[in-house]
């Protein structure tokens, strides 16, 4: 009885040949540019969060820990939450001005997209 209890852990896997399925060969590097190379995108969306606005800021080629502080600086200024998705900085509530100015003092080259 119990050695169906270990295998839960594994029941969605069907067929393993080789490893644990995590390959740092199959792994993205994400390229590390300094701030005055990347072209960030800071823009104000509704779609699929029952029509709560947040800003999302894209365009990042940086590591998730500088991400990580970017977002905690972002969040405190503009005194809301936020968070990071797949390399896209999400601001809770429409902030794109307050974000474009800091992101520009931060020397980052960004944009304004979309209405």
């Amino acid at each position: 009885m119990s050695s169906s209890n270990s295998k839960s852990s594994d029941k969605h896997f069907v067929y393993r040949e080789f490893g644990n399925g995590i390959s740092p060969a199959t792994e993205r590097p994400t390229p590390e540019l300094p701030p005055q190379q990347q072209n960030v995108r800071v823009q104000a969306t509704r779609a699929g969060r029952k029509g709560k606005t947040v800003t999302v800021i894209t365009g990042f080629q940086t590591k998730p820990e500088i991400l990580a502080d970017l977002v905690k600086q972002l969040k405190t200024q503009c005194g809301t939450g936020g968070t990071v998705k797949d390399n896209e900085i999400e601001i809770q509530g429409e902030h794109k001005q307050k974000i474009l100015d800091i992101l520009i003092k931060l020397g980052y080259k960004a944009k304004i997209s979309g209405g």
